[in-house]
């Protein structure tokens, strides 16, 4: 069952919206994209499917999107209130931050300063539609934690075949930037919300869950919130 709270922010109140587990080995904080709140299906199925497999899920609404307006502020204003947000988290987990489009953006430029071990990149923007020279794998690079994009392969904002082979990479065959897959396809809507789960699930088993084990008991965690 989800639980909800407010809170201050240096732009306002945003909203926190936790899916706990009852044992967590780790703590995925995201946040939500420009034009939509923490209600998308893919947001939505995180919340719903792993807290029983072991992670518990915090979504992040954003204080713009709280205050009921339709346009999202400032990148700047976005990582700020994404680092208050954190800050009110008090976990005993390695914390993995991450988010869908813009959220994936912020969660990039702000997860090494949060201590996270970890940066999920829901439906990553690498280049506004139309336009793949203006290129933002720059902001992907920053999180220099590891990494893993879910991109639908249909996505105008970068195709998977646009990104680097180095990038950690799950394809949603089909999908398109919300992850949308065509009614009369191969691939139903509750498959590809399968793919996105089960991806994240096992990339969080392996590079997150498993790297803080092999660094020992003391180093696991995410600092200053544990």
């Amino acid at each position: 069952m989800s639980t909800e709270r407010r809170i201050m922010t240096p732009h306002g109140e945003g909203r926190l919206v936790t899916d706990r587990s009852r044992h967590p080995v780790a703590t995925l904080l995201v946040s939500h994209g420009a034009g939509n709140g923490v209600d998308t299906r893919d947001l939505e199925a995180l919340a719903r499917n792993l807290p029983r497999n072991g992670i518990t899920v915090v979504r992040f609404e954003q204080p713009w999107k709280v205050a009921g307006r339709k346009i999202a502020t400032s990148p700047k204003t976005l990582d700020e209130a994404l680092v208050a947000a954190a800050d009110q988290l008090r976990v005993r987990t390695p914390l993995v931050v991450g988010g869908r489009s813009a959220g994936a953006r912020s969660a990039a430029r702000c997860a090494r300063h949060l201590g996270a071990v970890g940066c999920l990149a829901l439906a990553f923007p690498l280049h506004p539609p139309g336009h793949p020279e203006k290129s933002r794998l720059s902001e992907l690079r920053e999180a220099r934690v590891s990494t893993l994009v879910i991109q639908g392969e249909r996505d105008s904002m970068g195709r998977p075949e646009e990104f680097p082979a180095d990038v950690d990479l799950a394809v949603v065959p089909s999908a398109d930037h919300g992850f949308k897959v065509p009614a009369r396809g191969d691939l139903s809507q509750d498959d590809a919300m399968e793919i996105v789960v089960e991806a994240t699930l096992e990339w969080i088993v392996r590079e997150v869950v498993g790297s803080a084990g092999r660094a020992g008991p003391d180093t696991g965690g995410n600092g200053p919130r544990a």
